[in-house]
């Protein structure tokens, strides 16, 4: 019963979009406790707009639905989750970023015309109850329908394909990912390090720079007659910043 469709675009084959989109919330994350306080988390409220519904969920039910697009979705590229911690997970900036980036997170996974389709995700926002829950966690961790597998659940279009074109698509593609993959890499790399710099020796020659500039401001408040308060002001809070 479970397929998924590609059609004819302008630039080629496209997934078909979602008939029925949706978007989804994730708010009120809450500090919760279980087995009389022994065990503490984190609960957020899931709501999917077409069912109105919510449904509380921690990070390890996140992260079991990450999983399982991994493992069915071979050919598709799905989004990290925002890293786990083990250290300062209950700290309100923390809480707050974990949200923030979730909810980037499940933008894409509704927008998505196949992930959004899903039926472990369905499941995931709007199973309430802890016996369905287990049953449909089961039900899809047995789904047969992954890896090569997953390519009988395609309805393909009707068009001919013309095979060089194809080929050569193909191989624009992949020539394309690898140097995307190299420049991504190197970009991350340069940006790391610029950052180690500015947390070691960048900063303090800022911090020189702007004692400078509070040195500069102090000066001019000796003298009286001619000094101005809004010019000083902007130079010290120059070096302040």
């Amino acid at each position: 019963a479970e397929s998924y469709t590609i059609e004819m675009g302008s630039l080629g084959p496209q997934w078909k979009a979602n008939p029925r989109p949706f978007i989804c919330s994730i708010e009120d994350p809450t500090k919760q406790t279980k087995f009389k306080g022994i065990k503490t988390y984190i609960s957020y409220r899931v709501t999917p707009s077409h069912i109105g519904r919510p449904v509380y969920r921690r990070y390890k039910h996140f992260d079991w639905l990450y999983n399982r697009l991994l493992h069915k979705f071979t050919v598709i590229s799905v989004p990290h989750l925002p890293e786990k911690q083990a250290t300062g997970r209950f700290e309100e900036d923390f809480i707050e970023k974990r949200k923030r980036r979730l909810i980037l997170w499940m933008n894409h996974m509704t927008s998505h015309p196949v992930l959004s389709q899903y039926e472990g995700f369905e499941h995931f926002l709007m199973c309430a109850d802890d016996k369905q829950w287990k049953l449909g966690k089961r039900r899809a961790e047995k789904d047969e329908m992954v890896g090569a597998h997953f390519m009988l659940t395609l309805q393909i279009p009707n068009e001919h394909q013309d095979l060089q074109d194809v080929e050569e698509r193909v191989d624009n593609f992949k020539t394309f990912a690898k140097k995307m993959d190299d420049s991504v890499m190197q970009l991350t790399h340069v940006t790391s390090e610029l950052v180690r710099k500015h947390l070691g020796g960048f900063r303090k020659e800022f911090q020189r720079l702007g004692n400078a500039f509070q040195s500069i401001s102090q000066a001019f408040t000796l003298d009286p007659p001619y000094k101005s308060d809004a010019l000083n002001n902007a130079i010290s809070h120059t070096g302040r910043t």
